[in-house]
């Protein structure tokens, strides 16, 4: 039950940055918005097959 729960905590808080960055910086500016996105989601995915990725 723990790990399907940090998954979901995981992804609300990528999407909360995600969203958070696109207001805050990029709100007209669609390609460097689309940039931004996938750049948040590689670091987010790096940082959790970093730490939390389990083999």
């Amino acid at each position: 039950m723990t790990r399907p729960l940090f998954a979901a905590v995981y992804f609300v808080a990528m999407a909360a940055v995600i969203v958070g960055v696109d207001i805050a910086f990029f709100k007209t500016r669609i390609l460097e918005r689309l940039m931004s996105n996938v750049g948040i989601v590689l670091v987010f995915a790096a940082f959790y097959m970093r730490f939390f990725w389990r083999s």
